[in-house]
């Protein structure tokens, strides 16, 4: 990997944390389409989002990730255990919205000088990912998967255009709430895919690959309809 923790100060209150920070990849003959925000699991910044953040990279993104819970734990990454589950969870609940948005704020800020910025997000980041693009006017668009929070923000509309993708074998997001959010956000497509939930982390029994791909493939079809 290329990419590197950079520090940064949230912009609203000052809080130190880092971010995974990789330049776009134009010696591989992409054009250089602007900035993307990953945004974790659970988990942290772990293998899987920083390969995630490469992904995005090679096609010609500049990219950050987000420690988000630097308050609690400054590079906290946890593995795919219970155990693992149990101590994000517990920093999930420790973190405010407002300071997770805040910190992803401070990444468009960062990025926003070279190009369009666009948020994409996983689990825990894919409800970031909706909510930020709720809040946060400067975003270009954002992608959100499998965000167990989406659905009790469909009341917030967007400020850019977003997508979101579900799993219809997911445990813990009932589909019914995903239709529900269909029916009431009809300017937001939403995708659901015959997998689990964490079907894009390729490091994962859930991970579908049929399903990562074509969520992959809408969403930079998104980006690129927005200045990507």
């Amino acid at each position: 990997m290329t990419g590197q923790m950079i520090p940064l100060n949230s912009k609203i209150d000052d809080a130190a944390f880092s971010a995974f920070h990789v330049q776009p990849k134009l010696e591989e003959g992409a054009r250089r389409r602007g900035g993307v925000i990953v945004l974790q699991e659970m988990f942290g910044v772990d293998g899987h989002i920083r390969h995630d953040c490469e992904r995005w990279a090679r096609l010609g993104f500049e990219v950050l990730a987000p420690s988000l819970f630097d308050r609690c734990e400054p590079g906290f990454v946890a593995e795919h255990t219970p155990e693992g589950l149990q101590q994000g969870f517990k920093y999930l609940q420790a973190t405010r919205i407002e300071d997770a948005v805040g910190d992803i704020e401070t990444c468009l800020d960062y990025l926003a000088p070279r190009g369009p910025v666009f948020v994409v997000g996983y689990c825990y980041g894919g409800s970031l990912a909706y909510i930020a693009a709720t809040r946060l006017e400067d975003l270009a668009a954002a992608s959100s998967y499998y965000g167990s929070m989406v659905s009790k923000h469909a009341g917030d509309k967007p400020l850019c255009p977003v997508i979101c993708h579900f799993g219809a074998l997911d445990q813990h997001i009932p589909l019914e709430g995903v239709h529900a959010f269909a029916a009431r956000r009809e300017d937001v497509p939403v995708h659901i895919y015959e997998a689990d939930h964490g079907f894009n982390n390729d490091g994962a029994p859930a991970h579908n690959l049929a399903a990562a791909k074509l969520a992959r493939t809408r969403t930079l079809k998104l980006f690129e309809a927005n200045g990507g």
